[in-house]
C-alpha cells in the first residue's frame, strides 16, 4: 500500500457518487454554433502567440456533435455522475437579456440523456468563459457583473433545476484571477497587480449572487468548487514557514474564508500592499457568505514552499522535490495531500459534504492508440494512490459523498493546447476517435465495486483486459 494508507478495506459509503469532470470549452468545439455568442476564451485561443502551437477550441473534441456517443461511453464504464459546465454566452449571447434558445436545448438534451443512463449531472455555471460582450465592458472587474451573473444562472435554474439537482455557480476562482488578471497565461490575458483582487471580490459577489438566486427559485443543492494546494515548508526556517503561509492564504484561504468566515486572510493585505482592496460595503460581504450545501474540492498536487525575496508578489516559490514522480505539467504525484487538504477543510471551515470535483493527472500517450489500446500505468497508479487516500479521510471522519476523475477525454489544456492529455478515454486529434485507456478499464472495475478493488494490484486487475 502506499505510505500513510491505514486500511486494506476500501467499501466506499453507498451511495457514493463515481463519476468524471469537464468543462465547455475543452470538450465542446462549435463555440459560435446555434447563435452561440463568442466568449473571452475563442478570443484569447485566436489572439497570435497566446496558445501554445496557435490550438483553439474550434473543435476541440467535438463534444457538441458526438455528446449523446460520449454519454454511452460514460455509461459503459459504469458512471453514477457527470459534471459539466454550461457556456454562458451559448445561453446568453450578449451575456444578459436576450435568451439563445438553441443553446439552452443542447444543454437540456446532454441533461435528458444522462438521466436516462442513470448519470446525475452536476452542472457548473462558470469554468472560465466568459462572454466577450461582458468583458468588453470591465468582465469580472465591473460590479454589475454579479447581476449579470445571477441573471444567467436564474435562466439555468428555471430551465434544468429538477432534473438537475447539484448545481456550481464557480470553478477555480483563484485560476480566474491568477492566470487571467495577474500573470496573463489564461484568458482574458490582463497583467495588472491591481486587478486582481477586484476580480476576484466580484467573482464571490457572483457566486454570493447566483446561490441567492438560487435559494429563491431552486429546491436542491448548490455549491462552490475551489482548487486547493496544500504548502508544506520546504525548511523550518522562520522566513519559509511565513512564505508557506502567505502562499497558503492567497491560492486556498482566499476565496474559502470569505465564503465561509466573510472576510478575507489577513496575509492578503501583506501580499498586495497598496494593491490590495479599498474597504467594501459590509453588505458585500453578507452577500458573499451564503450558505453552501457542499463545496467542491480540485486537488492535484502540493506545494514545498520556500521563501524567495525576489518575488514581488507572495516572496516565495515552490521547491522541487528530488526522487519524486512529477506528471508532464510538472506537478508532483503526492496522494497525502490530498488527505491533509480534507482534514484541513474540516478543520477550519467545518461539516459541509464534500465532493472531489477534479482529480488526475497528464502523463505522456502516444497520440494515436497501439491496436487499439491505451496503457497509462502511471496515471492507474495515481488515480488508486489518490482513492485509497479519499477513503482514508472518509474513515476519519470527512463527509465526502463523491469523486470525479479530471478528466473524462484528452482535451483542450487552456493555453498549453493539446500539449497535455488528461483523459481516461484517449482521442485521437485528427480523427477524434475515443479509446478508452487502462485508467479508464480501472476505473470501471473500482465504480463496479464501489472501491473495494483499490485493496488488490491494479495491474492484476486490468491483466484481464
Amino acid at each position: 500500500m502506499p505510505e500513510g494508507i491505514k486500511s486494506n478495506k476500501f467499501q466506499f459509503p453507498e451511495g457514493f457518487l463515481w463519476g468524471s469532470a469537464t468543462a465547455a470549452y475543452q470538450i465542446e468545439g462549435s463555440p459560435l454554433a446555434d447563435g452561440a455568442g463568442p466568449s473571452i476564451w475563442q478570443k484569447f485561443s485566436h489572439t497570435p502567440g497566446l496558445m501554445l502551437n496557435g490550438d483553439t477550441g474550434d473543435v476541440a473534441t467535438d463534444h457538441y456533435n458526438r455528446w449523446e456517443s460520449d454519454v454511452e461511453l460514460m455509461a459503459s464504464l459504469g458512471m453514477k455522475a457527470y459534471r459539466f459546465s454550461t457556456s454562458w454566452s451559448r445561453i446568453l449571447p450578449e451575456g444578459r437579456g436576450r435568451i439563445n434558445q438553441k443553446g439552452i436545448d443542447f444543454y437540456s438534451r446532454l441533461v435528458d440523456k444522462l438521466l436516462e443512463k442513470d448519470i446525475e449531472p452536476l452542472l457548473t455555471l462558470y469554468h472560465w468563459d466568459l462572454p466577450e460582450a461582458l468583458d468588453n465592458i470591465g468582465g469580472w472587474l465591473n460590479r454589475d457583473i454579479a447581476d449579470y451573473f445571477a441573471e444567467y444562472a436564474s435562466v439555468m435554474y428555471k430551465n434544468l433545476d429538477g432534473r438537475v439537482k447539484k448545481w456550481v455557480t464557480l470553478n477555480e476562482p483563484w485560476v480566474v484571477t491568477d492566470g487571467g488578471y495577474l500573470f496573463g497565461a489564461l484568458a482574458p490575458g490582463h497583467k495588472n497587480r491591481a486587478e486582481c483582487p477586484l476580480a476576484s471580490h466580484n467573482l464571490m459577489r457572483a457566486h454570493g449572487a447566483a446561490v441567492k438566486a438560487y435559494r429563491e427559485i431552486g429546491k436542491h443543492e448548490i455549491g462552490l468548487v475551489v482548487n486547493i494546494e496544500p504548502k508544506y515548508p520546504s525548511t523550518d526556517s522562520p522566513e519559509d514557514i511565513a512564505a508557506t503561509k502567505r502562499a497558503d492564504a492567497y491560492m486556498n484561504r482566499q476565496y474559502l474564508d470569505v465564503a465561509f468566515k466573510g472576510k478575507y486572510p489577513e496575509e492578503m493585505a501583506e501580499i498586495f500592499e497598496d494593491a490590495w482592496l479599498p474597504e467594501q460595503p459590509a453588505e458585500d460581504y453578507e452577500l458573499i457568505k451564503q450558505k453552501l450545501d457542499f463545496v467542491g474540492i480540485n486537488y492535484y498536487t502540493r506545494s514545498v514552499t520556500a521563501y524567495e525575496p525576489n518575488n514581488w508578489h507572495l516572496k516565495a516559490k515552490g521547491v522541487r522535490v528530488p526522487h519524486k514522480t512529477y506528471t508532464e505539467t510538472g506537478w508532483e504525484v503526492f496522494e497525502q495531500g490530498l488527505y491533509d487538504t480534507l482534514k484541513w477543510f474540516k478543520e477550519l471551515y467545518g461539516d459541509t459534504p464534500l465532493y472531489i470535483t477534479e482529480n488526475g493527472s497528464a502523463f505522456f500517450d502516444p497520440p494515436k492508440a497501439i491496436r487499439g489500446k491505451v496503457h497509462d500505468p502511471l496515471r492507474v497508479d495515481y488515480m488508486q494512490r489518490h482513492l485509497q487516500a479519499i477513503h482514508n479521510a472518509i474513515s476519519d471522519g470527512v463527509d465526502i459523498r463523491g469523486y470525479m476523475c479530471w478528466s473524462l477525454l484528452d482535451n483542450l489544456e487552456w493555453s498549453l493546447g493539446y500539449s497535455k492529455r488528461f483523459g481516461i478515454i484517449h482521442v485521437d486529434y485528427e480523427t477524434l476517435e475515443r479509446t478508452p485507456k487502462n485508467s479508464a478499464k480501472y476505473y470501471s472495475e473500482i465504480i463496479a465495486t464501489n472501491g473495494a478493488i483499490l485493496s488488490e494490484d491494479p495491474f492484476e486487475v486490468l491483466k484481464k483486459y
